[in-house]
């Protein structure tokens, strides 16, 4: 089977570089992905796929039965979606839309669930049972997976596969990571009210920009000592607004932020540890606080079993020296961890770097992929996917 599939997939390779180098030209941003989906599900029809579209807002869900009786339907999810950046990668097939790039990959996601459907459609008699593909939107802003949940996308999945480019392995790599992959991902806003007062005597005022500094300074010292270096947590604020003018002392300070963790536990202690924080230092410096935390995607935790299946099918295909067992994981956040709130699930890293020219990292105005990669994706998915089955 494993020949099979590799022959078809070897077929399939310059469809699968037009497709991407399509999808790759004509971006659209988070919940707009209308041209994207109906691309996507016209090329999942011509396979005889049941398809569904705007699911999920503008996701598409697709199903192909299998031909035994095995009750178990699997999942494999890609996303669409790309970012709010101009590109400067210089490629013939370059973004044609302003300010918007495919900077994370998300091109090479839909081709390999493409390719994946591809192939298992024509493997549909050797397939016990459903195989759905779940194309979604709105992954970068952490929520595309819920819409397509609510619509319906994990209604009896028993499993779910997923994938997602790594620039720093190497094209035709696959890595794989036992446990935590990615980090949670929290919203944290803060406003600290002090009291107005002439810049000259701040004694007389409640001074909230000094304070707002304490807070950080604060919670970045705290941190290093009162969690487990071995739990780690990662609190950012990225934003901060207040003050009126340079000789006025700033009444109000709003402070906006990210906080990543790997741990469940270490993730539901942190919003009572941060207000515990922030509340001591405004209370000793007089001033008033609100602190709004918003829950955001929780941390993936791939599945021993699935993990172990993925594992196997990509040393079978690749051999040994193409699978790498990543040690690490990543404090970015996927919104693939909400899935695995409804079935277990595993993604798996597909290596893009290039051998011999700069790689970017996910996000950057040049970021690019070696194409050779994408083979190498579909011919693990679509092998993990038919090993499924058949794993006791």
């Amino acid at each position: 089977m494993l020949s099979r599939i590799k022959d078809i997939a070897s077929n399939l390779a310059p469809r699968l570089i037009e497709i991407r180098r399509h999808l790759h030209s004509n971006p659209e941003l988070s919940g707009q992905e209308y041209k994207t989906a109906a691309y996507v599900a016209g090329v999942l029809s011509s396979c005889g796929l049941h398809v569904q579209e705007m699911m999920g807002k503008t996701g598409v869900i697709a199903d192909l039965a299998g031909a035994g009786d095995d009750v178990r339907m699997l999942a494999i999810r890609t996303d669409m979606d790309a970012l709010p950046i101009q590109e400067r990668s210089g490629l013939d097939f370059a973004s044609q839309q302003p300010g918007i790039m495919h900077a994370c990959g998300h091109d090479v996601h839909t081709t390999v669930g493409l390719g994946t459907a591809m192939i298992l459609s024509q493997l549909g008699e050797a397939l016990p049972g459903t195989v759905r593909f779940l194309f979604q939107p709105a992954e970068e802003t952490a929520q595309g997976a819920s819409w397509m949940i609510r619509d319906g996308a994990m209604t009896n999945v028993s499993a779910v596969f997923g994938v997602h480019v790594f620039p720093t392995i190497p094209g035709g790599s696959i890595g794989i990571r036992y446990g935590a992959l990615t980090a949670a991902a929290d919203d944290l806003e803060l406003i600290i009210t002090g009291e107005s007062g002439h810049g000259a005597r701040p004694h007389e005022a409640i001074d909230a920009i000094w304070i707002g500094a304490q807070v950080i300074t604060t919670l970045q010292q705290a941190i290093s000592r009162t969690h487990n270096p071995l739990r780690p947590v990662v609190l950012t604020i990225g934003q901060i607004q207040g003050g009126r003018a340079p000789n006025v002392i700033a009444d109000q300070v709003r402070m906006l932020g990210t906080v990543r963790s790997l741990h469940p536990e270490t993730s539901a202690a942190l919003p009572a540890w941060i207000e515990g924080i922030v509340a001591n230092v405004c209370q000793t410096y007089g001033a008033k606080y609100v602190m709004n935390y918003r829950r955001g995607v929780p941390s993936v935790q791939n599945d021993p079993v699935l993990t172990q299946i993925t594992e196997a099918a990509a040393e079978e295909a690749w051999g040994s020296e193409r699978v790498e067992i990543l040690l690490e994981p990543s404090l970015g956040a996927e919104d693939f961890s909400l899935y695995l709130e409804h079935a277990p699930g595993t993604m798996f890293r597909l290596g893009v770097a290039f051998p011999d020219q700069p790689n970017y990292p996910l996000h950057h105005p040049q970021f690019h992929v070696n194409e050779a990669a994408i083979v190498t994706g579909v011919v693990t998915m679509a092998y993990s996917a038919y090993k499924y089955w058949f794993h006791r």
